[in-house]
Formats: C-alpha cells, structure tokens, sequence
C-alpha cells in the first residue's frame, strides 16, 4: 500500500541519500524534475569535509566548525557528525565515487578557508558535487526500493486527526492529487533563489521550508544566509562560483587598482566567508570592482569546472583576473531538527539545507555541506525505521496555500534589504512589503528572513546589522512558527492584528 510508503521530497544529496539509506523500506522520491536537474548539488563545487590526513582528527575539524559557527553551533552535533566523515565517505565510495586520489592511490586532501588542516575530499577537482549526485543517481535507479516521481511537485502536508503528518498533497500533470505515507522526509534544499544575486538554481526558493512552516514546525535562526564571496560576476543568473579551493590554493582578491586589500585582515582570503564577503562588499559599495587572482600553476587540471564557466562568459582565468562579487549561496536556518533529523511536528523529517540541525550555527564552514546532508540522511533513516507506526488517515483538510502572487521584485528586495549588510530601516521596509502578500510561499519564506533578521539586533555570522555592529555577549538562537512571525510582521506594520496564514 502507498500509505506503508515513505516520502522523501527532493533530490539532491540530501534526498537521494535518504532514500538511498532507508533500504529496504519502500521510498517513494518526489523529484519535481527529472533526476539531476535542479539541483543545487550539482554546482557544488567544493568537496565534503573529512578528518583524513595523519595530521587531523575529529575533534579538529569540530573545532574549526565551532569556531566558523561564531557561538551558535552545537559542540555535541559538530563532534558527532566529523566522527562520521569517514563513514560516509567510505559509503560513497563503496558506490563508486571517482575520488580524487594522490600518486599513492590515498584520498587526495584539499584546502579551504578557515579550516586548519588539508581534509577536502573531491571529486573530478571542482565538481565534487556533480559527481556525487551522479554518484547517488545512478544507485537510487538500481534501488529495486525506490520509486521515483519526477512528474509530483509537494504543495501541501497532510495531517491525520491526532496532527501527525500522514503524506503530501502534490500537483501532478493531470491535477492535484493525496499521497498517504507513514512518514515525510523534506530534502528540498535551500533559498538562495530569493535573491536577484545568488549562486542557487531557480527553484531554490524554500519550498521545504514554507511546507513546514503551514505545517507548524519551529523554525531556527531563518535570518542567517550565507553569501558566498566569489560569484563571477559576468550577469548570469545563477550566478557561477569561483571556488574557495581556489583561495586555499594561493589565489588572492585585488581591487582594480591592483591592491590586495585583504592583506591586513586576519587569514587573508582564508578568513571565514562572512569577513571576506563583507570586505567585498565594501569595496563595491565605495564603488571597486573586484578580482580574484588564480593564475596558478595547473588550474585546468585542477579546476576545470571554474576554467570552463570562465570561458563560456569570455574570461581566461589562466590569463586574467577574474571578476567576482558576494552572492547569496546557503541558508543556515532552516526547520528545527533533532540529532535524528525529527522535526517538531511528528512524522516529519528534515535533512539537507532546509534543516537547522545546530550543525553551521551562524555560519558555514566551508564543505560541510555535503558532509551534512550525508550524514544526517543515515540518521534519519535509522530513526524513521523506529518510528513507523501507522498515521491515521489523512484528512482531507490542507493548510490553504496562498493565491496572492509574490512582487515582481522580491529578488531586488532581498538583494537591497537583507543582503551582506542589513539595518533596521532596510529591514522594516522589506518586511513592509512582503506583509501583504505572505500567503505566497517565496514571499512567506523572505518574510520569515527579513523579520528574524529585524530581531536579531546584533552582528554575527552571516547576519550583519551595520545599526547594531557588535555581538552579544552570548549567543543565541532565535525561534519562531508562522503565526508567530505574522504577529511580528503585523505589529511592526501597525496592524491591529496580523492576518491569519495556516
């Protein structure tokens, strides 16, 4: 019966992953598009963050994802999930992977910023995250267990008469139709799409994120959005990304005049991506261009994924700087989850992007994020086999989901307000506008950001208030649910009361 079926929605790492651990449950995958595509995956570029090299350890890699984390991750989640790195990277390749490996046939180990030691693993140089989700597919259509459905698009979660998730409600060519299912895994990445300026493919819009939130979930820290410092900035949309690998192997930021103006700044281009983002920032917003420098010895060997978008837009990086910006890349925040991926509304789990899993804290380490999202899936499934009671059925009731269409310029909104450096007034102007139209889900989900990031009156991480530049003494998570946050975005618009979005 489908309803003894398991839903994952989404297939990148994180959802084929699941799917692909939670042999030999029948899973059926709501891709929303054939496999491959869509997928912020595939234009990972940096690797998976793994404590291989004789000179590292676990609690080393922990550490440095603390220390990127500025005070919000969670010590017990970065300790446990580094142990696992060798793991899943075992995993992979026991499905494969083309690795990169040195002369002596070991794991070949890169490095990136703020990590303290070699420990990135890739895969055919800077495509790591293409030949994972190739990795991944190739196994998921062998899987006598999986389903896939690359035709159903989620639009709503169902509820059983006790508020247990019991399935999906999803658009098919032929109309809308119920998928009953013991329990639901949201996989469907991040948000970044909200952005004019992003790295993210179009459909990275947070539509795991508002699924949950009409579902009551607790949502965590939805102001932290990481904004990758170096976006080629040739006017594609997405923007093509300029790996940090490049950086930890020697390539340097100048200005226009030749200067590189992070000399002075604590680790260089190799400092966390927050600070190099907001010092390129600065020099854009005192009207520089910026570049990055990586002529470097053997760049097409090593990164041929840079060297062919570079010239695709006309640019050689072997022989010219290449120009770059801040881009809007991951999404910290996310759906509350615990160290098994459960959300705070039974029956349903969050792996990947989408979820908050106490891991990045206020800012991601660099190559952590495959690391995640692999990890995680194991363990959700390990607790969704213990899990698998029966939901009641479905009723036939749905949150409503909004008609209201979205304004034409939520990506230039979020780009002016709540961009690489935000204040009050930026913050209660996006807020403003997004109010009225919160029943449409992208607005909804740039709403839940920008009102977090109005509460939050302190700079840390990914969230930079140029009105409140300094960090509390203590840091510490900010939670909220839909209603909570229409309150809040009622009252700062001086309605009598918020309307009412399930």
């Amino acid at each position: 019966m489908l309803q003894d079926c398991i839903l994952v929605v989404g297939a990148g790492v994180a959802g084929l992953a699941t799917a692909l651990r939670l042999a030999p449950l029948p899973v059926t995958l709501i891709a929303g598009s054939p496999l491959g595509h869509g997928a912020a995956t595939a234009l990972a570029q940096g690797g998976i963050a793994a404590a291989l090299g004789d000179d590292d350890a676990p609690e080393l890699h922990a550490a440095d994802t603390l220390a990127a984390g500025a005070g919000l991750g969670d010590p017990a989640v970065a300790r446990r999930v580094a142990e696992a790195a060798d793991e899943v990277v075992a995993w992979l390749a026991g499905l494969e992977t083309p690795f990169d490996r040195d002369a002596e046939g070991r794991l070949a180990l890169g490095l990136e910023a703020a990590h303290g030691r070699r420990r990135i693993v890739h895969a055919r140089g800077d495509r790591t995250g293409l030949a994972v989700l190739e990795t991944l597919i190739r196994a998921a259509r062998g899987a006598p267990h999986i389903m896939i459905a690359d035709d159903l698009r989620a639009v709503a979660l169902l509820r059983d008469a006790h508020g247990r998730i019991a399935g999906l409600r999803a658009r098919a060519p032929s109309g809308e139709v119920a998928l009953p299912a013991r329990a639901v895994v949201l996989a469907t990445g991040g948000l970044g799409a909200l952005y004019g300026s992003t790295t993210n493919p179009p459909g990275a819009v947070g539509s795991g994120l508002a699924l949950a939130a009409r579902a009551g979930a607790v949502m965590r820290d939805m102001e932290f959005v990481q904004f990758h410092p170096t976006a080629i900035a040739v006017g594609a949309d997405p923007m093509p990304l300029a790996t940090e690998a490049l950086r930890g192997e020697g390539a340097i930021l100048l200005d226009e005049r030749g200067k590189r103006f992070m000399e002075d700044v604590p680790g260089r281009e190799l400092a966390a991506r927050d600070v190099v983002a907001r010092a390129i920032f600065s020099e854009i917003a005192a009207g520089r261009q910026v570049f990055l420098d990586a002529r470097l010895k053997g760049l097409d060997g090593r990164f041929p994924g840079v060297v062919a978008l570079c010239r695709a837009h006309g640019l050689d990086p072997a022989r010219q700087p290449i120009p770059v910006r801040p881009a809007a890349h991951y999404h910290m925040g996310g759906i509350r989850v615990d160290a098994a991926g459960r959300s705070t509304v039974a029956g349903l789990w969050a792996c990947g992007e989408v979820a908050s899993t106490g891991l990045h804290g206020a800012n991601r380490l660099a190559s952590n994020s495959l690391l995640e999202a692999l990890v995680f899936a194991g363990w959700s499934a390990d607790d969704i086999r213990g899990n698998l009671a029966l939901p009641g059925a479905p009723e036939t009731r749905t949150a409503p989901r909004g008609t209201i269409p979205a304004p034409a310029d939520i990506r230039a909104l979020m780009d002016a307000g709540v961009g690489v450096v935000r204040d009050a007034a930026g913050l209660s102007h996006v807020i403003r506008r997004l109010h009225d139209v919160a029943a449409d889900d992208r607005a909804l989900v740039a709403l839940m950001v920008a009102a977090g990031a109005f509460a939050r009156r302190e700079s840390r991480g990914g969230h930079f208030r140029a009105d409140c530049p300094a960090a509390d003494a203590i840091g510490r998570h900010s939670e909220t649910t839909l209603d909570a946050t229409l309150r809040f975005a009622g009252e700062l618009c001086g309605a009598p009361q918020s309307r009412q979005v399930a």
